[in-house]
């Protein structure tokens, strides 16, 4: 056991005993398990960071633009709003694939296991 190890456990142990860990949200239920094999290791700090904060990559920001897009498509009943959206659409498709293809990772297996999850969650 290293230093930081006996320290953390230390720091652990005293709160425990003056109740810092009483009453925290989600107290006596499992947490939910993120499942982040597909990211690669060193990436996944900077991922959990990203994510925490909100914030979406550019591909799957665009992946999202394009289920909207698709889903008012659907819903639209005016044939020339429902022209402009499928503009739109198109253009939005481009961009992702040129970004794809820019990225060079549509031959990545890590990156197609991680994106099929990440749309399969986009509802995809």
């Amino acid at each position: 056991m290293s230093i930081i190890d006996i320290l953390a456990e230390e720091k652990i142990q005293e709160g425990l005993k003056s109740g810092a860990f009483d009453n925290l949200e989600g107290q006596g239920r499992p947490l939910k398990y993120e499942d982040l094999s597909a990211v690669p290791e060193d990436l996944r700090v900077g991922y959990k960071m990203l994510k925490n904060a909100g914030y979406l990559p550019e591909e799957l920001q665009l992946r999202k633009e394009i289920v909207t897009l698709n889903e008012l498509i659907r819903c639209c009943g005016d044939e020339p709003e429902r022209r402009r959206l499928s503009g739109e659409l198109r253009i939005k498709r481009l961009k992702f694939n040129q970004l794809m293809e820019k990225r060079s990772v549509r031959t990545s297996q890590t990156f197609r296991n991680y994106r099929n999850r990440m749309f399969s969650r986009l509802h995809m």
